[in-house]
């Protein structure tokens, strides 16, 4: 799916939210650009340093050849640690500007709300790794609808023929 996602922009919007798996609370780290596109997400069992800085290096390795000029994050303090710390390993930008602004999260906000539309008619997950899996299905056809890929169109046969083609099933159903 990587390969048909095209540019994203340089500025980055991040933040966490829960998610129940295995009858407990989860943390899912969720980055998107400032378009909506998304950039990463991943699961934690915390909402730390580590757990940030963890995060932001798996995002960092997903856009390697579109780093961010700045990140926007919400108050939360393992964020600016994270980011030092990045700057530091030189894996960041030491240009990298890091906001704290609250309202151009807006749109990682609402983009909560409508994955979690999705996510509660399962009832949580039983493991991490259903889990996982199952938000990164809901994330690339998420993706496919709002035509957040460069072959992608707003028409539904289109979005059979560009999954059928994803997963190699030659028949289409019509």
């Amino acid at each position: 799916m990587r390969w048909y996602q095209g540019y994203r922009t340089s500025s980055w919007r991040v933040d966490e939210t829960y998610v129940k798996v295995g009858g407990r609370w989860k943390y899912l780290f969720r980055a998107v650009d400032k378009h909506g596109r998304l950039i990463d997400f991943m699961l934690a069992d915390r909402r730390n340093t580590r757990a940030a800085h963890r995060f932001l290096g798996k995002a960092l390795t997903t856009m390697r050849h579109w780093p961010p000029s700045s990140i926007t994050t919400d108050q939360l303090g393992s964020y600016p640690k994270a980011i030092r710390r990045l700057q530091r390993e030189v894996k960041l930008s030491a240009d990298t500007k890091h906001r704290t602004c609250k309202y151009l999260n807006n749109i990682i906000e609402v983009d909560h709300g409508a994955l979690k539309r999705l996510i509660r008619p399962t009832r949580g997950f039983q493991t991490m790794r259903t889990a996982a899996a199952t938000i990164k299905g809901f994330e690339v056809m998420r993706m496919i609808r709002r035509g957040h890929c460069l072959t992608c169109k707003p028409r539904v046969k289109e979005e059979i023929r560009f999954v059928n083609k994803l997963f190699h099933i030659f028949a289409v159903a019509a």
